[in-house]
């Protein structure tokens, strides 16, 4: 018989545990605030999609691509990183100060969608009280040198640890800058367009999640969008909050969401597939070995 497919990462990896949390929703939000402070990066995406009139289609194609890559086969995935290398081929943007059209596959564009993603997860499944040491932050940071692959990247080239990607921020951070288009994601992520029944669900709930995600920004990105966040110990403290409460509603109820990806890969992979905080834990003690856990 021949054995179930666990996809790029499989149920041993950081990946398969970590992106099962729900504070992974705050962490895409966060995402998208920092990736919008690369003027070019931002550039592409507005200049080639109806952002504003499609942003929910948008956010849950995203959404279906992480679920597809974390948890589908391996054939998903590489037909998903596949897909999303050829619609970037054929996009192009022009830069409106000197006319310079460029492809919004460009290498160091992509890698800034990457490292802002994993930067994004990293901080906020951390910092909301999900049990990564330094040396898992490490594994994850690894382990997606994978989907960087799909994208169309050299993994080579790709940050590998905690390390490498502060180096590469450091080096990034002069090339940032809040311009029209990042004002615009700004505007778009506290104030999305909605039904107007559904007003008062979007000032109740999406906006104390684009407000978490805000206040999960580093200082220096707060600083570029002009909006000053709560001290680092506040936000940490309602990352914390956020974390306790949303960890409260039972995890099957939460993976009903579509398009339903880790039940699948339970279903595929058996009940032992299942993520759990807790097997980061104890994976760590036996990494440790004897008296070191």
């Amino acid at each position: 018989m021949r054995e179930a497919d666990p996809g790029l990462f499989g149920p041993e990896s950081v990946t398969w545990q970590m992106h099962g949390d729900p504070m992974m929703w705050v962490a895409g939000v966060r995402a998208l605030y920092l990736q919008a402070l690369h003027p070019r990066a931002v550039r592409g995406v507005m200049q080639n999609s109806d952002f504003r009139k499609d942003a929910w289609g948008r956010l849950l194609r995203t959404a279906n691509f992480v679920g597809t890559i974390s948890y589908g086969t391996t054939e998903a995935a590489e037909k998903a990183g596949a897909r999303v290398r050829r619609i970037h081929r054929m996009l192009k943007a022009t830069d409106p100060g000197t006319g310079e059209v460029y492809g919004v596959d460009e290498p160091e564009l992509l890698l800034w969608v990457h490292c802002a993603e994993i930067d994004s997860y990293v901080h906020v499944a951390r910092r909301s009280g999900f049990p990564l040491d330094d040396a898992l932050v490490d594994r994850y940071i690894d382990e997606h040198r994978v989907d960087a692959r799909l994208l169309g990247l050299d993994p080579e080239q790709v940050p590998s640890n905690q390390a490498e990607l502060t180096a590469y921020f450091e080096r990034v951070r002069p090339e940032l800058a809040a311009g029209p288009e990042a004002r615009d994601v700004d505007d778009f992520l506290r104030r999305p367009p909605t039904h107007p029944l559904l007003v008062p669900l979007r000032a109740l709930i999406w906006r104390r999640v684009a407000n978490l995600a805000y206040a999960a920004l580093p200082p220096y990105a707060q600083e570029l969008y002009g909006r000053r966040g709560p001290s680092v110990k506040t936000a940490d403290r309602r990352l914390r909050i956020a974390g306790v409460l949303l960890r409260r509603i039972p995890a099957r109820v939460r993976w009903q969401l579509p398009p339903k990806h880790i039940l699948r890969a339970m279903e595929r992979l058996g009940p032992g597939s299942r993520p759990a905080p807790y097997k980061l834990r104890r994976r760590a003690a036996i990494l440790d070995g004897p008296g070191r856990a």
